[in-house]
């Protein structure tokens, strides 16, 4: 029976800036993160004292993961009992079981997401501080971080330096996955390859946010995905995703999220958000795609 149970919603970076590259390799970032109703679930039992920490992985997208010591939910609660190590406080062995409802290597995050849905049933479970599962979170993935909070934030640096994002509107958000994953690392290498680094001036948020979705498009259209002709340039497909949610009725806006493949188009409503859902669905192009509608959170 379930103790804990927690969602790993999915991340959705509506911008996404490469700012430069450390001497070790890793890029820096800077992105606008907001998060959807769609998400991955994730629930903690209790086990008998003398087991190992476990994990079961079911669900629509369940298929090719792996719940071996490599799955970043295990390595979630390997770190906490790194964390706790010099205690001398034991922590009991727990089973983990994920649905998996997000396309694995998506860029909206669904790895990263679940992650830090562990360490936040692990933290409350063991009774642990706050703190400690921030600690943990970057050692985990850039993306970590961010889907700890589950918050619109911007996001800096490797994906450390995390700022609440200022006031956003109401709107509805349509994610579109054509079915392929995209390796990040690969990506990376296409922007590195071509020294990609765009230099640009320093962005400013609105301090008072964006009180209407016109004011948000405004910003958004001076903004780029610096990941999404390299993406593109691997996967073709995304520049026929972002067609089909260009074309669709009562659209905003649209981009590809992360390194790819899902793509997002922005609307006035939730309820417009579904309705285009329902138009995509109807298209032969898109019959086999994943799609999720619904609002941002807030």
């Amino acid at each position: 029976m379930a103790l804990l149970q927690d969602m790993a919603h999915a991340k959705i970076n509506l911008f996404l800036h490469v700012t430069g590259r450390r001497d070790d390799g890793y890029h820096l970032l800077d992105s606008l993160a907001v998060f959807a109703g769609a998400g991955d679930h994730v629930t903690l039992s209790a086990t008998t004292p003398d087991d190992e920490d476990s994990l079961t992985v079911q669900g629509p997208f369940s298929e090719g993961l792996e719940a071996d010591s490599n799955n970043l939910i295990l390595k979630a609660a390997r770190s906490l009992r790194h964390e706790m190590g010099t205690t001398g406080r034991t922590l009991p062995a727990t089973a983990l079981r994920l649905e998996k409802h997000l396309p694995v290597a998506s860029g909206i995050g669904g790895g990263s997401a679940d992650a830090a849905c562990a360490l936040r049933l692990l933290t409350r479970y063991w009774h642990l501080p706050a703190d400690m599962a921030t600690r943990a979170a970057p050692t985990l993935g850039a993306d970590v971080p961010v889907c700890l909070v589950q918050k619109a934030t911007r996001m800096e640096g490797i994906g450390d330096i995390l700022t609440p994002a200022p006031s956003l509107p109401e709107m509805g958000i349509l994610l579109v996955n054509p079915g392929v994953s995209v390796s990040t690392p690969s990506i990376f290498r296409r922007l590195a390859a071509t020294g990609g680094i765009t230099v640009r001036p320093s962005l400013s948020f609105p301090e008072a946010g964006w009180p209407t979705l016109d004011a948000l498009i405004a910003f958004l259209r001076t903004t780029e995905n610096d990941l999404q002709p390299h993406a593109i340039a691997q996967e073709p497909v995304i520049a026929t995703v972002l067609e089909q949610l260009a074309a669709l009725p009562d659209v905003r806006f649209s981009r590809m999220s992360g390194s790819g493949a899902t793509c997002f188009a922005l609307f006035d409503s939730a309820e417009k958000a579904a309705e285009a859902a329902r138009h995509l669905a109807r298209q032969d192009a898109a019959r086999d795609w994943w799609h999720w509608a619904g609002p941002v959170l807030p």
